[in-house]
């Protein structure tokens, strides 16, 4: 496998452990918010929404491992501390954006669509993508 599949495929393997997480981290912080549920009811609101969303987040997990190689290939610097790093810059850069979700995602206020711009939404979405990054930067390089 050539590096930069095997970054895209670590990327969606690390969404998808980002997606497994999501009912842990819900029950720990009593929060019901899943980027699984965003993307998934974004697309369709049909029973598919899960297979859907985790399509898409898996999809979003594999670009976003391209992104990552092409900065490592670039930079020369190590894998973990950058995939860490640029998964937590994502986060802070994108998280402003859940205002959106907030007030004009189409299925707000159903399952899965609790208010992200708390301190439990921040503390959730800040657990999933310092799991991203660590599993990124380990599953790229493996």
């Amino acid at each position: 496998m050539t590096r930069r599949a095997r970054a895209a495929v670590a990327g969606a393997a690390a969404a998808t452990a980002w997606a497994a997480f999501e009912r842990l981290d819900g029950r720990v912080l009593r929060h019901d918010y899943s980027d699984i549920a965003v993307l998934g009811k974004f697309v369709t609101r049909s029973r598919w929404w899960p297979l859907a969303g985790l399509a898409l987040h898996a999809a979003n997990g594999a670009t976003f491992g391209l992104a990552f190689d092409e900065v490592r290939r670039r930079t020369g610097l190590r894998p973990q501390p950058l995939a860490l790093a640029l998964a937590m810059t994502e986060h802070v850069a994108l998280y402003p954006l859940s205002y959106f979700v907030d007030t004009r995602h189409p299925a707000r206020g159903e399952p899965g669509l609790a208010r992200l711009l708390t301190a439990r939404g921040f503390t959730q979405a800040t657990a999933r993508h310092a799991l991203f990054g660590a599993l990124l930067g380990r599953w790229a390089t493996a």
